[in-house]
């Protein structure tokens, strides 16, 4: 595939006892190597992602924020645009903007937003990316759209970064990937969400799915393609100085959503040792382009081996 980007690697958190236990994980992702935090955005327990990524990178001096990701539905995108300007001025430009057509039906329900169909949310979606862009870098933003509509706004404060902090979208359609490849900087690779709205479908990020997403990103960038960085999150990681382990061995929670006993090693399932998951990194980026990983909280300290080998070659 030609020039790759260096590897980094992020690593999602959403919850802690107190101000110090939190406080005290993002200064270990940072001690570990790793060049994200990362906070979902949901409707259960956790920490609301901005106010949490702020004291995160006051509690640090390199390790950058990011949501994964904002839920386009729960904001109106000047109300976003502010706080994610406010991320990155008051984090010294570390901010990254993650956003989300919304995917967990739940959380609609919960507090009574109309979960409308993915491709009402995924046009919602594409008319926010287009306004929150004018509103980092207009010095007055009007804007009419189907959903919003903006009159002589001034968006203030404006991005310490330049144009803007980096937009990462995720999803796994063909839309929303497509969509991604036209506006992002980072693309986060997910399975496709199940007809129930809650769950990922697992049979969906085998690597044949995965390459043909890549495909589908490819197509939809052009020229800008080289320039995106590639995301993958994984869901399960199991260090072992063994052989490979059989299919589900020791892989537990959404990771053990198996298929014919097939584990999904490789891309959002690692099982094996250091050297091996390196390896294999390494092979991801040569046939995918994927360079940007990210691993749960839980995975934080064993996957660290990994990232002080990698990061950044």
């Amino acid at each position: 595939m030609g020039n790759f980007h260096p590897f980094r690697f992020g690593v999602t958190s959403h919850l802690a006892d107190t101000k110090e236990a939190w406080i005290a994980k993002a200064q270990r992702a940072e001690q570990l190597g790793y060049s994200v935090l990362i906070l979902p955005d949901h409707l259960s327990d956790q920490l609301a992602p901005g106010i949490a990524m702020a004291l995160a990178a006051e509690a640090t001096q390199t390790l950058r924020i990011g949501s994964c990701v904002f839920n386009n539905d729960f904001r109106h995108p000047a109300m976003l645009a502010k706080e994610a300007a406010t991320l990155d001025f008051l984090s010294g430009g570390r901010f990254e903007l993650g956003l989300g057509a919304g995917w967990q039906q739940v959380d609609y329900e919960r507090v009574g937003i109309p979960f409308d169909p993915a491709g009402v949310r995924i046009s919602r979606l594409e008319e926010s990316v287009q306004l929150i862009k004018k509103l980092f870098t207009e010095e007055v933003t009007a804007f009419s759209g189907s959903y919003y509509h903006v009159k002589d706004y001034h968006g203030l404060p404006k991005p310490l970064q330049h144009p803007y902090p980096p937009i990462m979208l995720s999803g796994g359609s063909k839309r929303m990937l497509s969509l991604a490849a036209r506006e992002a900087d980072i693309i986060t690779i997910n399975p496709a969400v199940k007809a129930d709205g809650n769950t990922v479908e697992m049979l969906d990020a085998m690597p044949e799915v995965t390459a043909r997403k890549i495909d589908w990103i490819r197509e939809a960038a052009g020229e800008r393609f080289a320039a995106i960085e590639l995301n993958i999150l994984v869901f399960e990681v199991v260090i072992t100085e063994d052989a490979p382990l059989e299919a589900n061995t020791e892989v537990t929670g959404v990771a053990a959503d198996i298929t014919g006993g097939q584990a999904l090693q490789g891309i959002y399932v690692f099982v094996g040792s250091v050297d091996q998951i390196c390896e294999q990194l390494q092979a991801n980026r040569e046939r995918f382009g994927i360079s940007y990983i990210s691993v749960f909280e839980k995975d934080m300290e064993k996957f660290a081996p990994v990232v002080a080998r990698l990061s950044g070659k």
